[in-house]
């Protein structure tokens, strides 16, 4: 092996790259994945934490959506509150030991990593919907939309714009936390990286090999995610349409010259 702290770099690379590709395939398989579902889990519980209570509503539909919110706030704030590498335990080996549920490893890891992206997300959900003008609601009632209606084609449109940047930040969580799933034996990026070091006991150069693939990974990832805020946003100029045949004729109306017609 070489002496130089480069030479030993480009040896483990050469002799491990396969290694460390197949972790980092992995990682982004289940950030990608998982924070895709979470998303679609933060969705719907927003959405149910947002639904108005009306007092005119009957005492059945009051008393369901309270026990509801109660069991999704619990939910929300149980894995916010736990790190994640305590809740891979708890889940993967706690299921099988007192439930006798034997998870495969895959299974767990996108499961785990989706319902803690997914309690994240709810609060940011939440906040996005709320953000919106209360006008916008009223605008969509007063056209004869549904609840349901109204999320769907007013509110949700606008907040997923104002929630984007968090969505981008959760993959890049995700992308990082995955190492936790090293505990229940998942080969990923830092698990195979692990792996490395133990073989050949250059620790140094193996994890510095490993962040700067962690580091290609995120970058990458916010840099994409930054073109698709930028295509939401739509385009900077927007030029007025002046074929319309109301608004050309409007333009050559002249008020003066009927107004002194008529006092004529």
């Amino acid at each position: 092996m070489p002496q130089d702290f480069f030479g030993r770099i480009v040896y483990i690379v050469q002799r491990n790259g396969m290694s460390y590709l197949n972790g980092a395939a992995n990682t982004m398989i289940i950030a990608v994945v998982s924070t895709f579902i979470g998303c679609l889990i933060g969705f719907a519980v927003g959405i149910v934490q947002t639904i108005p209570v009306d007092k005119n509503d009957s005492i059945i539909k009051r008393v369901f959506l309270k026990v509801i919110r109660l069991i999704l706030g619990a939910y929300v704030e149980v894995f916010r509150g736990t790190p994640m590498m305590a809740q891979a335990t708890f889940i993967y080996f706690g299921s099988a030991a007192v439930f006798n549920i034997n998870m495969s490893m895959w299974f767990a890891a996108f499961f785990i990593v989706s319902i803690n992206t997914g309690a994240y997300m709810a609060e940011t959900v939440r906040g996005g919907i709320l953000s919106i003008d209360p006008g916008q609601t009223e605008g969509a009632k007063a056209i004869g939309m549904n609840h349901f209606q109204t999320m769907l084609y007013v509110i949700l449109p606008q907040a997923l714009r104002n929630i984007m940047p968090q969505i981008g930040n959760n993959l890049i969580i995700n992308i990082k936390d995955t190492c936790v799933l090293s505990t229940i034996g998942i080969v990923e990026l830092f698990y195979a990286t692990k792996s490395v070091a133990g073989a050949l006991y250059t620790y140094f150069e193996s994890y510095s090999v490993a962040m700067v693939i962690y580091f290609i990974l995120t970058f990458t990832c916010s840099r994409l995610l930054r073109l698709w805020e930028k295509k939401l946003d739509g385009s900077d100029n927007y030029d007025l349409a002046t074929t319309d045949t109301l608004a050309h004729t409007s333009g050559l109306y002249n008020y003066t010259e009927r107004k002194e017609e008529h006092h004529e």
